[in-house]
């Protein structure tokens, strides 16, 4: 069963609610809100190629229902390499859908993309986050010093990789 598929218009809602949630901003790369304007216009222009989007956006879907996003984002094709990351809705964490879709996207990037490596950059704290990557084969590559801003301090993040 595929858990993974196309972000479509009718995801407008999920990513709306994911991308203007402030507790996720200290862990992804924006800090400030999008209109529902914005999001839509960037589902409309994205065209699912990660060498012209240099990202791929994937919405993770159970029976039907869409609970979270996974991304292949600052695509190198140079080094045949991109980062991800992923965010699954409260409701469906601690589930083992994250772990799921981490391995199809592993799958797909190894089988589709023909990509090399893939990574993920994780605040220390973040301990479920780490685990997650973990059991999917990511190994830690390094400790990044004061890597992560909070708004009120600087957090250590690590690298996790995995070759494909």
């Amino acid at each position: 069963m595929n858990l993974l598929r196309a972000i479509e218009p009718e995801d407008l809602d999920l990513l709306y609610t994911i991308e203007n949630d402030r507790e996720l901003w200290n862990i992804g790369t924006t800090n400030v809100p999008y209109s529902r304007y914005v999001l839509h216009d960037y589902i409309a222009q994205s065209s699912g190629d990660i060498y012209t989007d240099r990202q791929v956006r994937l919405i993770i879907e159970v029976e039907g229902k869409a609970i979270g996003i996974i991304d292949l984002q600052n695509f190198s094709p140079q080094h045949n390499r991109a980062e991800v990351g992923i965010v699954v809705q409260k409701p469906y964490r601690r589930r083992g859908y994250a772990l799921r879709a981490i391995q199809e996207l592993v799958s797909y990037a190894r089988h589709t993309l023909h990509l090399h490596q893939l990574y993920a950059v994780i605040e220390e704290g973040n301990h479920a986050a780490l685990q997650l990557f973990q059991k999917a084969g990511f190994m830690s590559e390094a400790i990044l010093s004061q890597w992560l801003y909070d708004g009120d301090e600087y957090l250590d993040a690590r690298l996790l990789q995995i070759i494909l």
